[in-house]
C-alpha cells in the first residue's frame, strides 16, 4: 500500500562542501562558455541560406551560383576570426571574449609585470585577437572527447605555452600596455606601413 500522507516532504537539499566550491565555480564557468559557444554555432547555422531548391537549380543538383563560384557556395573559406567581417566578426569576438574572461584569464592570467604585460582591452590589439582566437579554436578541438585523454596535455604544450610566450612577451602586442596592476595602461603600437610599389610619374 502506497503512502498517501500529504505531509511527506521532498528529498533533502543537496549540500556542497566549501572545499568543492572553487571546482564547482570553475566547472560552471567552463559550461557557460561552452553554452555561449553553442549559441554562436546555432546563430551561424540559422543564418545560413535555406538548403531548399530555388530558382536556378540545375537538374544534376548543382546551382548556377555554385558553377560560377564554387568557393562561395561552400560558405566561408576559414573559421579564423581575421577572415571574418562585419556581424560575423562581432559574434565571434563576443564568444571569444566569454572564453577569455571566464576561462582563460581566471586560470592562466598570472601576475602582470614588466616581463609579462597584459592589456584589459586586448580585443583592440589585432595580434592578440588573432592569437587568442587560434588558442580558443585549438582548445575546442583538444578538449573534445574525440581528442583522447592526452588532448588537454597537447593543448597546453603545443598551443597555450607558445601563445603565452608571444602574447605576454616584453616586446609583444602588449608592450606599451599594462606592466603593473596598479597602473593600467592601453596603447596599440603602430605597425610598419606596407611599401608602395609604384613608379612615380
Amino acid at each position: 500500500m502506497s503512502d498517501t500522507n500529504p505531509t511527506t516532504t521532498g528529498p533533502e537539499p543537496f549540500r556542497v562542501c566549501d572545499g568543492d566550491l572553487d571546482d564547482l565555480a570553475s566547472n560552471l564557468a567552463k559550461t557557460m562558455a561552452e553554452v555561449r559557444q553553442h549559441g554562436v554555432i546555432l546563430d551561424r547555422l540559422g543564418s545560413e541560406p535555406d538548403p531548399t531548391p530555388a530558382a536556378g537549380q540545375q537538374t544534376d543538383g548543382v546551382t548556377e551560383a555554385e558553377v560560377a563560384d564554387p568557393e562561395q557556395a561552400d560558405g566561408p573559406a576559414s573559421v579564423f576570426i581575421l577572415a571574418l567581417g562585419g556581424e560575423a566578426y562581432a559574434v565571434e569576438l563576443a564568444a571569444l571574449s566569454d572564453w577569455v574572461n571566464y576561462l582563460f584569464l581566471p586560470v592562466y592570467g598570472r601576475e602582470i609585470s614588466t616581463t609579462r604585460p597584459w592589456c584589459a582591452q586586448w580585443h583592440e590589439h589585432p595580434e592578440a585577437v588573432a592569437r587568442l582566437h587560434a588558442l580558443w579554436l585549438a582548445w575546442q578541438q583538444f578538449t573534445d572527447v574525440e581528442a583522447g585523454l592526452s588532448g588537454p596535455s597537447t593543448w597546453h604544450r603545443d598551443h597555450l605555452d607558445q601563445t603565452l610566450v608571444h602574447l605576454r612577451a616584453p616586446d609583444g602586442p602588449f608592450a606599451a600596455c599594462t606592466t603593473s596592476a596598479t597602473r593600467p595602461n592601453h596603447r596599440v603600437l603602430a605597425t610598419p606601413a606596407p611599401e608602395q610599389s609604384g613608379v612615380a610619374a
